[in-house]
């Protein structure tokens, strides 16, 4: 019973990440891409939490919390593009 309902989890998080991936693609502005994009990794994570408990080991525990740690850092990154238009901003002594 647990592992059917684990599976249709499983199945409904690969629908909204392929929803998402629509919405990447075909967002009318850029802030929808990048909550878009955010809600694509947060999926993944699950997705993945979800595979790690079907096959009973916590070796996805470590790939959970980097791409966790690299989905953040992808949305501060991209939040800044949109706001300032640059990520890095370089000072001139000038």
């Amino acid at each position: 019973m647990m592992k059917t309902i684990l599976l249709i989890s499983l199945a409904l998080f690969m629908i909204a990440i392929a929803l998402h991936l629509v919405r990447v693609i075909k967002g009318p502005s850029m802030p929808d891409r990048a909550i878009a994009l955010d809600t694509i990794g947060v999926n993944l994570i699950s997705s993945m939490a979800i595979i790690s408990l079907l096959l009973e080991t916590t070796a996805f525990l470590e790939a959970i919390l980097i791409l966790g740690i690299l989905a953040f850092i992808g949305t501060i990154a991209f939040s800044k593009y949109i706001e300032r238009g640059v990520i890095i901003e370089r000072k001139s002594d000038h």
